[in-house]
């Protein structure tokens, strides 16, 4: 059992930054593959960023491609996301992720909310024009 804590979320200006955090209980951290999501209102939840249990690999959307940055320290049971030169479009609640094992192969299914197992409550992240 994971439980997972965002924080960070806030308001923010067009072209600034903000960078959230997920911390996450328990003992077996390093055995979890984590991941973002984010969901605006009326839509669908989606795939922003991922990574490795070790931080070893990563993938992003290719809307956030350049601009953000996942990270992990596994000494400290947290990820992280650095968002730079945000959008009014990235304005969303944003959602930790962790999935037991290996992130699996390919984009699809990398980006499958289902394919994870514990999630957090969420932060909202709001970019003013």
């Amino acid at each position: 059992q994971v439980q997972l804590v965002e924080s960070g979320g806030g308001l923010v200006q067009a072209g600034g930054s903000l960078r959230l955090s997920c911390a996450a209980s328990g003992r077996t951290f390093i055995k979890y593959a984590m991941a973002w999501f984010r969901q605006a209102p009326g839509k669908e939840r989606e795939f922003v960023a991922a990574i490795s249990w070790n931080g070893g690999s990563t993938y992003y959307a290719e809307s956030v491609k350049g601009r953000f940055t996942i990270s992990r320290d596994n000494a400290k049971n947290t990820v992280y996301l650095q968002m730079n030169s945000l959008k009014p479009e990235d304005t969303a609640v944003y959602y930790c992720a962790a999935r037991a094992g290996a992130l699996l192969p390919g984009a699809v299914l990398r980006g499958r909310p289902t394919e994870y197992n514990y999630w957090g409550q969420g932060t909202q992240v709001t970019v003013s024009s």
